[in-house]
């Protein structure tokens, strides 16, 4: 929608005005949409030291990182087979189709039905020794 606004708006200009201010709004407006989309789809995956303890936070959620049981990195190569048939219907999937490698993060909580989470993260490397760091400090408060 953005994109047929933008253009409905740049063909506007571009019908008023000769020469190069014709084509100026296209390289202006058109790009507006696509920067919208793409800063509204990011998502921010962190592991954070809070007063509670430490916690893993993949946008507005987030999980303590003592009810992690262990965590894995899903290549690119599986990720389809992770999503699909393999996929437990009570996971936590933030999944972003341009991120090919995931992290695995299986949890150990008794009162939380969520097996395991899910996330798109191009480092997952990073984000898993994260989890290896802060998980003993957790474990030892």
């Amino acid at each position: 929608m953005g994109l047929f606004v933008a253009g409905l708006l740049a063909a506007e200009v571009h019908m008023g005005a000769p020469g190069l201010r014709a084509w100026l709004p296209y390289v202006l407006l058109l790009p507006l949409p696509v920067w919208g989309l793409v800063w509204l789809s990011r998502l921010r995956v962190e592991v954070v030291e809070e007063p509670s303890g430490v916690h893993l936070r993949v946008g507005q959620a987030h999980l303590p990182v003592d009810v992690i049981a262990r965590v894995a990195e899903v290549p690119g190569s599986a990720k389809s087979a992770a999503l699909g048939r393999q996929l437990d219907p009570a996971a936590f999937v933030q999944h972003r189709v341009w991120v090919k490698p995931m992290a695995l993060i299986v949890l150990d909580d008794p009162e939380d039905p969520t097996p395991y989470w899910l996330i798109s993260t191009r480092r997952p490397a990073e984000l898993l020794a994260a989890l290896d760091r802060a998980r003993p400090q957790a474990d030892g408060d």
